[in-house]
């Protein structure tokens, strides 16, 4: 039967392990950190998104912060789906009880056929009427405005919170990909990791995430280097709180193994890649997506990697929301898109 439109919201979601996103309307109505904050005596949701990052390694016995997804995949079952829920009424839109809900959510490429319907029963949860899935890489392919449905090969690394996507695009399909789980997560860990040994100082998950950002760096030299950055923690010598001033440098010590998985990730997909779509890759070049395509030097130092150019893309953190929700418009014609029939 027919749904009338009048009826029917629509949401494209980009369900990621650092950050959620949603496009209705063609409008990103959502951008908010994947956590909520729970009471643990009642197990009531107190806060979703932004209020809860807040709350996140600030919290008392009573409250907990869970981050739902790890890995690119749904780790709490019962927490992603407060979480879904708390962003789809973020959006405003007085639900109807007969109102038709469809959704497209993206998904890491290397998701096994359990995550799948993990995903799947999430959405059922939410009182989803039609679901469907996408792959990450070919979100960002169509979300960065490349014809995916041409014979032409185009190679698309999108760098998340949980994983590292890495796919060679060509006629509407995945020709081969990696998929690892070194992203922004393993980045802010061996941020941690590098100052409690080099510097005898503990900081927590948001201090290193915004070293990552104000001076995270994959070499260390760069042409236009950020200012250092005051870095304040707790001395694991005394006990006392103290600030240390900390360079871009640094950073691109403590990342270094972690960027080598990536670049090894990226030369086994291109060895892979056949021939004729290797000639392709070659004219147009590597595509960087995602949070991580931020980090200062990477384009630099994957291109001298793999001697091919590597072209950021144009607001790389929405090219996957993007994606999806030209993905949405088009469920009739993009044969990609995996529903709950074909798993």
């Amino acid at each position: 039967m027919k749904v009338f439109n009048l009826f029917v919201q629509e949401l494209a979601v980009d369900l990621g392990t650092a950050n959620t996103l949603i496009i209705q309307d063609d409008k990103v109505v959502v951008d908010e950190p994947s956590i909520v904050a729970i009471d643990k005596k009642s197990g009531e949701v107190i806060a979703v998104g932004n209020k809860a990052m807040q709350m996140h390694e600030k919290t008392h016995k009573n409250i907990e912060t869970i981050r739902p997804l790890k890995d690119g995949v749904i780790a709490d079952f019962q927490a992603a789906e407060a979480m879904i829920q708390g962003m789809i009424n973020m959006i405003g839109t007085k639900r109807r009880f007969f109102t038709h809900l469809r959704m497209v959510i993206c998904i890491p490429s290397g998701i096994t056929e359990v995550e799948k319907r993990a995903v799947f029963d999430s959405a059922d949860h939410v009182d989803s009427k039609e679901t469907y899935l996408i792959h990450e890489p070919m979100a960002a392919a169509l979300g960065i405005g490349l014809d995916v449905e041409e014979p032409i090969g185009n190679m698309v690394i999108d760098i998340g919170g949980g994983t590292t996507e890495i796919a060679v695009i060509a006629l509407s399909g995945i020709v081969c990909d990696q998929s690892i789980r070194v992203a922004g997560d393993e980045f802010t860990g061996d941020i941690i990791d590098y100052m409690r040994r080099e510097h005898n100082m503990l900081i927590g998950e948001r201090t290193a995430e915004q070293m990552k950002i104000h001076i995270g760096s994959a070499m260390k030299t760069l042409d236009n280097p950020p200012d250092p950055y005051p870095i304040n923690g707790r001395d694991l010598m005394t006990g006392i709180p103290r600030q240390i001033i900390i360079k871009y440098e640094e950073t691109a010590e403590a990342l270094d193994k972690s960027i080598m998985k990536i670049e090894e990730a990226v030369l086994k997909a291109l060895e892979l890649t056949p021939p004729e779509l290797s000639s392709d890759i070659y004219r147009t070049g590597l595509y960087l997506t995602g949070g991580g395509a931020l980090l200062r030097g990477l384009d630099k130092r994957l291109s001298l990697k793999t001697k091919l150019p590597v072209i950021v893309a144009q607001d790389p953190l929405r090219a996957v929301v993007r994606g999806t929700g030209i993905a949405l418009k088009n469920t009739d014609r993009f044969s990609f898109l995996i529903d709950r029939k074909s798993i």
